[in-house]
């Protein structure tokens, strides 16, 4: 399948194979950055390289008695995992499968012409492959930073966006990511925010076949779209609620990647203070929701104190600087309220 376009020039690439650490730079970074052969030395990557089997026999020695969440789809999706034709449901099974089988699984779908789709989604390294980071990891990340691993042969994953920067690492196969800044939002057509696939909302458009007379300002995403390449060694940094749209384009594929917030763990989530603007802002009148917008402006969206300058710090009270106590204290306020 063709890429959208060519790789825009504006996205950054460096030759990675020296850098045993990402740096400063990337972790504070807000584009995307592709580094060539970040961890093209990891043993993983290197028996990849050799063959796909042997990938999966080195993965094997890590397994011990791991389960895992599996997505299988019928080979007429070609691999796109996305919902049924009502969008009541999706049009693949999840269910539950020891490590050990889905690396059976995926040898045996390498020499079926058109194989059935089979995807394990974000699954916590250290859980699932105890011992596996001890000689594939990537230094200097954040303390956080949490470690995932994605499996799967032929499979397409909808454009959507997470919340913390996301640094991903193609070890077995290739992919293909096309992104889009946050505020290609619009041209997206993003579905249903409660019914999704994983959890995230995503991008109704079929990247292999757009329908741009039912989508039509996906053509303006599309132009602006950065596509990269990666073989298996290579990384990806996805600044967060960056849109991406991920394939996997070999028999067998496998990831890992490093999820991290910038912010501390005790605040809260941004997608539920959507959820509860749907429910309080969106049905008020016109001229109430432009007021509200300007309260958000002048709370939330401002870039300096002056919204509380004028009141002494020890009497600001919830509109302080967010530290533990008081997002507890936010917290209780709001739990305080919601169960009225």
């Amino acid at each position: 399948m063709p890429p959208l376009m060519p790789m825009r020039a504006s996205m950054r690439e460096i030759d990675a194979r020296d850098l045993r650490t990402p740096g400063a730079e990337l972790l504070a970074s807000n584009e995307p950055l592709i580094l060539r052969q970040l961890v093209a030395h990891w043993p993983l990557v290197q028996a990849g390289k050799r063959s796909a089997a042997e990938a999966l026999a080195y993965l094997r020695g890590y397994t011990q008695d791991a389960t895992v969440g599996v997505w299988l789809g019928a080979p007429q999706i070609r691999g796109r995992f996305f919902y049924n034709d009502d969008l009541t449901g999706f049009n693949y099974r999840a269910v539950m499968m020891k490590l050990s089988a889905v690396l059976d699984e995926l040898k045996r779908l390498q020499a079926e012409a058109e194989p059935p789709a089979l995807y394990v989604g974000s699954t916590t390294i250290d859980a699932c492959l105890p011992g596996f980071r001890a000689a594939n990891d990537v230094a200097g990340l954040p303390g956080s930073a949490l470690a995932s691993i994605w499996l799967g042969n032929r499979t397409r994953i909808a454009a959507h966006y997470d919340l913390p920067d996301n640094l991903t690492c193609v070890v077995v196969g290739r992919r293909r990511f096309t992104l889009f800044a946050p505020a290609e939002l619009p041209n997206l057509y993003v579905g249903p925010l409660e019914l999704t696939p994983a959890g995230q909302p995503i991008s109704m458009v079929d990247f292999a076949q757009p329908d741009l007379a039912r989508y039509p300002r996906f053509a303006q995403a599309r132009e602006r779209a950065l596509v990269a390449e990666l073989e298996a060694g290579d990384a990806l940094f996805i600044p967060g609620m960056w849109w991406h749209h991920v394939e996997a384009l070999e028999a067998c594929n496998a990831l890992v990647n490093y999820w991290w917030l910038r912010t501390p763990a005790y605040l809260g989530a941004p997608l539920d203070v959507l959820m509860h603007a749907l429910l309080s802002l969106r049905p008020l009148p016109s001229a109430q929701r432009a007021a509200w917008r300007g309260i958000f402006e002048h709370y939330v969206f401002g870039t300096d104190d002056s919204a509380v300058a004028h009141l002494p710090p020890e009497r600001r009270g919830l509109l302080g600087s967010i530290d533990e106590p008081r997002a507890r204290a936010l917290r209780a306020y709001l739990l305080n309220q919601l169960n009225r």
